[in-house]
């Protein structure tokens, strides 16, 4: 049994293949609203996905441009992001020009690319083939820098209810290093580090489609990001594109996506080759003192 300690978990990180923990929720004789891992009758069941779902697809494109020569695949990136792709061609028949590996290229912010011309060996007949398409966010070359993050809201002090390894949603590579803070609805969240916002979810009531809930991504100089999760709907002050500096308002905490209660989930995190990962960040305080920014405030 894990007692009040449990109170306000959470559980989300990035796309991907999910791994999932049950909890069961219940409430004793004295009126005490416990959570464990063991299965008690009665119990409501909370399954944890360590997940986190960013549908790039309509920002990341594939186009082919059919012409006499044949067919273009072009690569379109609209995001306020570089994009790591690769390319590969699978089930080719009748055609020329296919490359003898997989492609993969990073692509800037807003730019496209001509990946590759393919011409039909024998003209009279239709060339085919299957394209596989892999993506992800940020440049890998980049090395993180040593960054010491000012605590990310106003007001406090608050709780850490998991921090670093927990056991009950940061457990993968992709969310292993976040933090939950418990902290009231409303909270005015912050940015810890300056950069470029390049993904936002501002409409999600409760638990939603989407376990990260309302959520802003925020890339920094040296290729690593900011993820600030389970915002209030319709808070986030931020769009796509923006620019912001440390101390600039995000949104406001809440309790939306896969979470027991309301929190700021915090990560940061790097492309690592085709996959994102979280990586280790330190405050540049403790948690539950006060932050560097005025109590209080919009």
């Amino acid at each position: 049994m894990l007692g009040r300690f449990l109170l306000l978990l959470a559980a989300l990180t990035l796309a991907g293949p999910a791994t999932a923990l049950t909890i069961y929720k219940y409430t004793d004789a004295n009126g005490v609203v416990t959570y464990s891992d063991k299965a008690v009758k009665g119990a409501q069941v909370f399954v944890f996905r360590d997940r986190m779902v960013e549908r790039l697809d309509r920002q990341v494109k594939l186009e082919t441009k059919k012409h006499e020569a044949g067919e273009t695949l072009l690569l379109r990136n609209d995001l306020f992001a570089p994009v790591e792709v690769e390319l590969r061609l699978d089930n080719v028949q009748n055609a020329v020009g296919v490359p003898s590996k997989p492609i993969r290229w990073v692509l800037p912010p807003r730019s496209n690319i001509r990946l590759a011309t393919l011409a039909a060996r024998d003209p009279s007949k239709p060339l085919s083939y299957t394209p596989r398409l892999r993506y992800a966010l940020g440049d890998p070359r980049l090395l993180p820098l040593v960054y010491h993050y000012p605590l990310p809201w106003r007001g406090g002090p608050f709780r850490l209810t998991q921090g670093a390894n927990g056991k009950y949603s940061h457990f993968t590579p992709k969310g292993r290093y976040a933090l939950d803070i418990a902290m009231p609805e409303g909270t005015p969240i912050v940015a810890a580090r300056g950069g470029v916002v390049v993904k936002t979810e501002n409409s999600q009531t409760g638990r939603g489609n989407n376990p990260s809930g309302n959520y802003v991504r925020i890339l920094h100089d040296d290729g690593t990001m900011g993820v600030y999760l389970h915002l209030m709907r319709g808070s986030v002050a931020t769009q796509e594109g923006q620019r912001i500096e440390v101390g600039g308002m995000i949104g406001r905490s809440g309790n939306t996506g896969n979470s027991t209660g309301p929190h700021l989930h915090f990560v940061v995190q790097r492309n690592v080759g085709l996959a994102l990962e979280s990586i280790p960040y330190d405050f540049n305080q403790p948690v539950d003192s006060l932050p560097n920014f005025a109590v209080g405030g919009d």
